[in-house]
């Protein structure tokens, strides 16, 4: 199978009717398993092949997209966000609904795309923001509510990260979350790296 998404992996509109329910099924079951708490107002979904497949679909179908140039700008997107091997991508989520609560937080979270660390056992690993992502929604003074992450594991971090001790972290002078990965969250991730 290939890693990246292309044009003939989406289905026409009739036919993604057809298998919709069941695709949008195993993606809530998918992202059961792999999104995570950071602390009360952070959330961090990690993203892979079936997710960006799902992420697309909704959008030619929302979009109603029937051109394969239509699509394939969507896949060149999309496709960044599929890890590649000894790679996670997650999506960071600032979950915060109220005004208030947006107007208070956004500000005091600025910057917080670089405050992401991730930790097999001794070794940290930081988390990378794309330089395109960055001009797009990094601002000094404030933060957006969605940010991608990228995460590349050396070798060793890579090889006992099923059985090593796992941790993400958030060090942000605003806010500072950590959370540690059970084993079904370790192996889904993992399973990415197999494909391709």
């Amino acid at each position: 199978m290939m890693r990246t998404l292309t044009v003939n992996d989406i289905l026409d509109l009739r036919a993604y009717e057809k298998v919709r329910s069941e695709l949008r099924q195993e993606v809530i079951d998918l992202k059961r398993v792999r999104r995570v708490a950071l602390g009360p107002i952070l959330s961090v979904v990690f993203e892979n092949r079936t997710t960006m497949l799902f992420q697309v679909q909704e959008m030619a179908r929302a979009e109603r997209m029937m051109r394969d140039q239509d699509i394939q700008a969507e896949l060149d997107v999309y496709n960044e966000l599929i890890p590649d091997h000894n790679e996670l991508v997650a999506t960071l989520f600032v979950e915060l609904t109220s005004k208030a609560e947006l107007e208070e937080w956004l500000p005091k979270l600025a910057g917080l795309e670089r405050s992401l660390e991730l930790s097999v056992g001794e070794v940290v690993v930081p988390g990378l923001v794309d330089a395109s992502h960055a001009e797009q929604l990094s601002r000094p003074d404030i933060t957006a509510s969605v940010h991608y992450l990228r995460f590349q594991l050396p070798a060793e971090a890579a090889s006992s990260f099923l059985e090593g001790d796992v941790h993400l972290r958030v060090r942000h002078s605003a806010y500072e979350a950590d959370t540690s990965f059970d084993r079904e969250l370790k192996w889904s991730l993992m399973t990415d790296w197999q494909i391709g």
